[in-house]
């Protein structure tokens, strides 16, 4: 905490003062007595302590509204409004509290005790400047047991449609906001699914990982001849292809089936691709975990540059904050000598800038999206 990381966690406290509750706001106190900041607190959570400021200050609603207005301003000065991630948790100063913005319907989510206390304000303020059609709760979320609390969808303000379309990229996304995963999309790719335009034109592509197609509308808009779409989930397909009918694309082939299934099948039929997208799901969900995901990253990977024409483009995404940047670098090293390639980073990513990242809270820094050239 004193170099700025949001959280404290249980191992790193000394003691409670005994009328404090789980909920509370509190004064973090340091080793000798001094004021530190200011923190919701939560026993029953591993991270005991989520920083809220570095001062001494009185935490209101007022100040909740202040920094659910700072968030606002920052989409609306990046350009973004409209189909951006609004509220980004810590890197926003609001401690696991997540907003994203598909059109005119908000999706909220909640994820720490502490804040829960502050939901009607973050409504409220919500409301007031942006005036949307709806604002729909996304609190199905395990993580929320480990805080004490449970779990809960349903309408918070206005009303939310079966389906929202928003606008991305010049594309028309369909969103279900109601039960899609996460809060309904991955807004955190944005930019970099239009930094794959280069590559697209006239090219054969495969989509790993689809979920709802928004790489392979991309793939389809940027010129793509043919695009292969591949996810295990039947429910996202369905969403995926009404995506690519209301773009009129009909060079989208759809395929429900296991990444690492189809990849070997491909692979062992000796299929070729001139640009493959791999955007799994986080394989690592926490350090114990790291190993056998690793060896995922690195399968899925050895096979799609195996299946690349030379000077075939691979664009290669993990979400798992367990896996650091240069973990990810080292995999893809190692799947390249594997597969007998050379290749060449032409540009390492990360989130959209709607998901702004704290220095000193590598957490925040969890999206790496890698663009490759493979040389046979």
């Amino acid at each position: 905490m004193l170099e700025g990381h949001p959280w404290v966690f249980a191992s790193d406290i000394d003691r409670a003062e005994r009328d404090v509750r789980p909920g509370d706001i509190v004064t973090v106190v340091a080793a000798r007595g001094r004021p530190v900041g200011m923190a919701v607190y939560n026993p029953h959570s591993q991270i005991m302590l989520r920083v809220l400021t570095d001062r001494e200050t009185e935490i209101d609603a007022a100040f909740i509204k202040d920094r659910v207005r700072q968030a606002i301003s920052l989409r609306r000065q990046l350009g973004v409004l409209g189909a951006c991630r609004l509220i980004n948790a810590e890197s926003d100063g609001l401690p696991a509290v997540i907003v994203d913005q598909y059109a005119d319907v908000l999706s909220l989510q909640i994820l720490s005790l502490g804040m829960a206390r502050f939901l009607q304000d973050i409504v409220d303020t919500l409301a007031e400047e942006l005036k949307p059609r709806g604002i729909w709760e996304r609190n199905d979320v395990p993580v929320r047991k480990l805080e004490g609390m449970e779990q809960s969808t349903g309408l918070l303000y206005g009303n939310v449609p079966e389906q929202v379309e928003m606008t991305e990229n010049g594309l028309r996304i369909l969103v279900d906001v109601k039960r899609g995963q996460k809060t309904g999309y991955f807004l955190d790719q944005r930019e970099n699914r239009a930094a794959i335009a280069p590559f697209c034109k006239d090219a054969r592509v495969l989509d790993i990982c689809t979920h709802t197609g928004s790489f392979a509308l991309h793939a389809a808009h940027y010129g793509a001849r043919d695009v292969t779409a591949v996810d295990i989930s039947d429910a996202a397909l369905d969403c995926a292809k009404n995506n690519a009918k209301v773009n009129g694309f009909n060079n989208i082939h759809f395929v429900a089936a296991n990444a690492f299934d189809y990849l070997r099948e491909q692979s062992d039929a000796f299929e070729r691709y001139d640009l493959i997208i791999l955007d799994p799901p986080a394989f690592a969900k926490n350090k114990a975990s790291l190993h056998g995901a690793m060896k995922g990253y690195k399968e899925i990977n050895l096979r799609a540059m195996k299946m690349l024409e030379p000077g075939g483009i691979l664009v290669t995404c993990s979400c798992s904050q367990a896996m650091q940047p240069h973990l990810f670098q080292d995999m893809l090293k190692q799947a390249a000598n594997d597969a007998r390639v050379l290749t060449q980073i032409l540009d390492w990513r990360g989130p959209a800038k709607d998901h702004p990242m704290l220095p000193a809270s590598p957490e925040t820094n969890y999206l790496k999206c890698v663009i490759l050239r493979v040389m046979k």
